[in-house]
């Protein structure tokens, strides 16, 4: 058996191949000059996937992903994947996957870094001070609820349903993610809800409660409707420390939060699954910003949110923290240089493309101490 921890790739549709071919010759970069103890496989997945097995998923992929110890993921989604069968996506699809590996707890860092103050929307006083990190439930919720689908009514008209429903041991198992998670930060946490009109949100609100109160008592908890989340985060950002959500709030005031980095390529996701007995934790790490059909094959990504994706997965699963450390400021010091996709472009700022950046990013970490 290999004591090398063991890293599967999937490229995924889209800017995916792009981007992580970017965070694959970073993961290379440390492999070779700082002879971590990492390999990499890859694997099969989507319209490439089912062209060649029939299934969006091949068994293959699937065991290679729950030995796993850590999983680099592109992006899903495009033309090419929509026009799939509509019963192979059911089957095999990345919610599926997040699902059958348990990756209930998903990690959005949200980083305002000083050189990329131009690119974003929002004023350079109200992103100084920005670290915070959204902690969103991903295997349950509105995705997951059943009955879902949609369906003819007697009078001819059709009606979609989508359930949202949370158990009490799912809304604890994330809640104690976070408290365990602030714990390591600031020690602050706010639980975002809407309390005032959803049943499942006061459940959600009386259980992270109650779990506070009976452990987590060091722990500042406040509370928030998502509403009034979705503009504090582009009125006060530095204001978070850990922010807990459910499946599709965390979904859409991740997006909304990634103003503050500067763009959505910047954003780093890490989704992590409970510890076995054997100790090892199911782990999955893309980029939030999706597959971007409309600029897959261009050369113009921003593959900084994979690369930060892999910064993730050195400190969280692969146990190399100072790596991530090197890492993150070698990003910070390539964006120093001026270098800037088109995403994060800027007056003063010098256009590069997936490449480049990534040259960029390489020529950094030899620089770094």
């Amino acid at each position: 058996m290999s004591n090398l921890k063991q890293v599967v790739v999937i490229d995924g549709e889209g800017i995916g191949p792009e981007v992580i071919g970017e965070a694959r010759r970073v993961l290379r970069w440390f492999v070779a000059e700082k002879h971590l103890g990492i390999e990499t496989r890859d694997a099969l997945y989507g319209v490439e996937a089912f062209r060649r097995t029939g299934k969006v998923v091949p068994d293959q992929t699937m065991t290679a992903l729950r030995t796993a110890d850590a999983i680099l993921f592109g992006a899903t989604g495009g033309p090419a994947y929509d026009a799939l069968p509509a019963e192979a996506k059911r089957e095999g699809n990345l919610l599926r996957m997040r699902k059958s590996l348990d990756l209930f707890a998903n990690l959005r860092p949200i980083v305002a870094i000083p050189a990329l103050a131009e690119a974003s929307s929002l004023r350079s006083r109200v992103l100084e001070g920005v670290d915070f990190v959204i902690l969103r439930e991903l295997s349950s919720g509105l995705y997951f609820g059943e009955p879902r689908g949609i369906e003819t009514l007697p009078n001819g008209e059709r009606r979609g349903v989508n359930t949202h429903a949370y158990t009490s041991s799912e809304i604890r198992r994330v809640a104690r993610f976070g408290f365990e998670l602030a714990r390591t930060r600031r020690r602050r946490l706010c639980s975002v809800d809407k309390a005032n009109v959803m049943e499942a949100g006061q459940l959600w609100r009386q259980e992270v409660q109650a779990l506070h109160d009976a452990e987590f008592a060091d722990v500042e908890l406040s509370h928030m409707l998502v509403d009034n989340c979705a503009m504090q985060l582009v009125r006060a950002p530095a204001q978070f420390d850990v922010l807990l959500t459910d499946n599709m709030f965390g979904d859409i005031l991740s997006d909304a939060a990634a103003m503050a980095a500067g763009s959505l390529g910047m954003l780093p996701s890490a989704s992590l699954g409970p510890v076995g007995p054997d100790g090892r934790r199911p782990a999955l790490y893309e980029p939030v910003h999706g597959s971007a059909p409309d600029i897959a094959g261009k050369g113009v990504a921003n593959p900084l949110g994979a690369i930060l994706s892999l910064a993730l997965a050195l400190r969280l699963t692969l146990g190399e923290p100072g790596a991530a450390d090197r890492l993150e400021r070698a990003v910070r010091d390539a964006l120093g240089t001026g270098v800037r996709t088109r995403d994060i472009m800027h007056e003063g700022g010098r256009l590069v493309g997936t490449r480049a950046m990534g040259d960029a990013v390489l020529a950094a970490l030899e620089q770094t101490a």
